[in-house]
């Protein structure tokens, strides 16, 4: 399926009750994107080649098997949650713990990324209002229970103390975070370049990508 258009000058942008709110937190995270991320992801880039980043990822995608599974069965689509195992399985072994990605290379066997926002949405509840999160960026508060949600199924909140837990999720996404940014340090560019103003273009840009993946796991 084609992925959603690019979004343009005409674009709908979606005011909500939480607008003011939302203008600060995205000039709070463009900042901190600029002084922080940036240069942070960009150092990266320059220190390890796109393979080694990439190889990052897929460790990354591998270890976040559990939300994935859960919600692609959630959603009654019970192949799609099977071959989450598979992956899963031959990605730790033949994959040397998910640095490489031999269940699509050698077996065909496709990612299906899900989330419990979108589970929420499959569904037809409705998503509330657009909220920009702090740190994590564009959202809904429908997206944002189903962050919370995704959350609790880490078996590490369950197995370790609190003060364990806290500080080695927030490294990991932390880690998560500037691993994505190098591998797309161009983002904000690229979206600019088709808006007037580039709150309004991440904003349409998120929406019509939930709606549009929304769509797709229905077919």
């Amino acid at each position: 399926s084609e992925p959603p258009p690019p979004p343009c000058e005409d674009q709908g942008v979606y005011s909500g009750p939480l607008a003011a709110f939302n203008e600060a937190m995205f000039t709070f995270n463009l900042k901190l994107d600029d002084w922080v991320l940036h240069p942070v992801a960009s150092g990266y880039a320059f220190s390890a080649p796109e393979p080694v980043r990439t190889s990052v990822k897929h460790c990354f995608d591998n270890v976040d098997v559990i939300p994935r599974f859960a919600n692609n069965l959630f959603q009654l689509r019970f192949p799609e949650a099977g071959t989450e195992v598979a992956r899963f399985g031959i990605n730790s072994t033949l994959g040397l713990a998910g640095f490489f990605d031999p269940a699509d290379a050698w077996f065909g066997l496709k990612e299906h990324p899900d989330d419990f926002g979108l589970t929420l949405r499959y569904y037809g509840v409705p998503t509330g209002a657009y909220v920009m999160l702090p740190f994590f960026g564009p959202s809904t508060l429908g997206d944002t229970a189903g962050l919370i949600v995704d959350g609790a199924m880490n078996p590490m909140s369950y197995l370790l103390p609190w003060y364990v837990t806290l500080p080695t999720s927030a490294g990991w996404r932390l880690g998560e975070a500037v691993n994505y940014r190098s591998l797309h340090l161009d983002q904000f560019e690229e979206a600019d370049r088709y808006a007037v103003d580039l709150y309004g273009a991440v904003q349409d840009a998120y929406l019509q990508t939930r709606t549009h993946t929304t769509k797709e796991l229905k077919q």
